[in-house]
């Protein structure tokens, strides 16, 4: 009886020994951030994995209603017709939002391993990174969701929550605050975490680099209206003023076909890239198409800013009625590799060589630095026309007065417009123009086949997205109506 105890004490002895390692063992196999390589491996998903191009196009005043024959599109409709969205599929603002979040949690994830761990130096890279990404998505939530920054509103205007815990419950409250709290929040990020990141990535065009993230800073300073500080983010993005050589080199699509020139156009190794996002979107599928979009003489006035023609753009037509500039690819993915469904995928441009040198180029004029502000403008003219010669094409003082003369009689106004056409020109389809129109409150006027004509005035409440309506769960409010 002894040696049979002896063994049954043994064999219980080993089962508790065994089910105490196997407790130990996460239930689930998850990775513990514990390595700065794990932590840049999770910092791939603190970019938003979304784009409101289209969205922001149709709103834009891009576009006009083309015809009937267009492809039916809800999200280019509701754009047009400056709806609240109720459309939560891919390319819809209710979409967004929910990506710019799942972004924010990626980065506070993120950035809890690195204040947490043993090492703290050996993270100071996914620490930069990660706070830089956070501040991306909570600006471009503010941009789109709230008023623009404007220092005499901005205490009082209703921000969007900014988030910096990893959460911990299902449903937790949140608050709005203001824009201008918000922006504190983005300001205090960005610079505590641009001097922390190293420029050590495998695709750089897909991370916050140095440059990446000197260009969001100059982006960020335009909206503040510190134009000072767009021109120092802007002159650190390229030291050595190297713009026009870093450009989206449209002269070398000359000879590629439809699917090259796409390809080449939204590539990592395009030096106009600085930073690139993997969305999941059907904006290939649809830029270029739907009903309310670009005939051929809007798309030539259009890329022709101040009369310089941008004749290195490649722009083509479908059926001779919707016209487009070849910009986006659509990567589609099955589900299994049989499938005949999946997702489709395009990678998209969010910062660029040409918008950082177009900031700087505002920031000038706002300074009344006109001067300067040429110069800009004559850079990105030189790799845009086709037999570039500076005396025929450059622009200059007299041109841009006497090309705004009939509307506009304040100089700083007219540089103003001309930078302003140097975007649109430059990023049609891109969504970009709608940023301006957002951030100076501009009016926007769409005109339908009937003849309806259709005006969103400056101050209008429909500038502002709509939130998802089930963020009142987490007791944050609405944009009012």
């Amino acid at each position: 009886m002894k040696k049979y105890n002896i063994y049954f004490i043994l064999a219980v002895i080993f089962l508790f020994t065994g089910c105490k390692k196997y407790l130990e063992q996460v239930p689930d196999q998850r990775t513990k951030l514990n390595t700065p390589e794990k932590v840049s491996e999770l910092l791939v998903t603190a970019y938003p994995r979304a784009n409101l191009f289209l969205w922001s196009e149709s709103m834009s005043d891009n576009v006009i209603d083309n015809s009937i024959a267009g492809a039916v599109n809800n999200i280019n409709i509701g754009g047009y017709f400056w709806k609240d969205p109720e459309d939560i599929s891919q390319d819809s603002p209710n979409y967004y939002w929910g990506a710019c979040y799942t972004a924010i949690a990626a980065a506070n994830q993120a950035l809890d391993a690195c204040n947490k761990a043993t090492n703290p130096e050996s993270y100071k890279a996914q620490k930069g990174e990660a706070l830089v990404a956070r501040a991306y998505a909570h600006f471009m939530l503010v941009t789109y969701y709230s008023k623009a920054y404007d220092p005499a509103t901005a205490a009082v205007d209703p921000g969007i929550p900014y988030v910096t815990e990893p959460e911990t419950v299902v449903l937790k409250n949140y608050e709005r605050k203001t824009v201008a709290y918000v922006y504190e929040q983005i300001e205090k990020d960005l610079t505590e975490g641009l001097p922390l990141i190293v420029d050590n990535y495998a695709a750089p065009a897909y991370h916050f680099t140095k440059k990446a993230a000197h260009a969001f800073a100059s982006r960020f300073y335009l909206n503040k209206r510190e134009y000072d500080k767009v021109i120092s983010e802007a002159n650190e993005t390229f030291p050595s003023n190297e713009f026009a050589s870093n450009v989206r080199p449209w002269f070398a699509y000359a000879n590629l076909d439809v699917s090259e020139t796409r390809i080449n156009y939204t590539a990592g190794t395009n030096p106009g890239n600085l930073l690139l996002g993997e969305t999941v979107s059907r904006i290939a599928n649809n830029y270029y198409n739907t009903r309310y979009s670009m005939p051929q003489v809007k798309l030539n006035n259009l890329t022709a800013p101040v009369g310089v023609n941008f004749s290195a753009f490649k722009k083509y037509s479908t059926s001779s009625t919707f016209y487009f500039v070849n910009k986006f690819y659509a990567h589609f993915v099955r589900t299994t590799i049989n499938a005949t469904t999946g997702t489709y995928y395009a990678m998209v441009p969010l910062l660029t060589t040409e918008e950082v040198l177009m900031n700087r180029a505002e920031a000038n004029v706002m300074k009344g630095n006109y001067t300067a502000a040429l110069a800009d403008l004559n850079t990105l003219i030189s790799v845009r026309v086709n037999g570039y010669v500076p005396a025929t094409h450059d622009l200059t003082d007299a041109k841009i007065k006497n090309f705004y003369i009939a509307t506009i009689s304040d100089p700083q106004q007219a540089y103003l417009k001309a930078v302003l056409d140097f975007k649109a020109a430059e990023f049609v389809h891109e969504g970009m123009r709608w940023l301006d129109i957002k951030r100076l409150n501009i009016p926007v006027t769409h005109i339908d086949l009937d003849g309806t004509v259709r005006v969103l005035p400056a101050n209008d409440p429909r500038r502002l997205c709509q939130l998802p309506p089930e963020v009142s769960l987490s007791g944050v409010e609405l944009n009012p109506r």
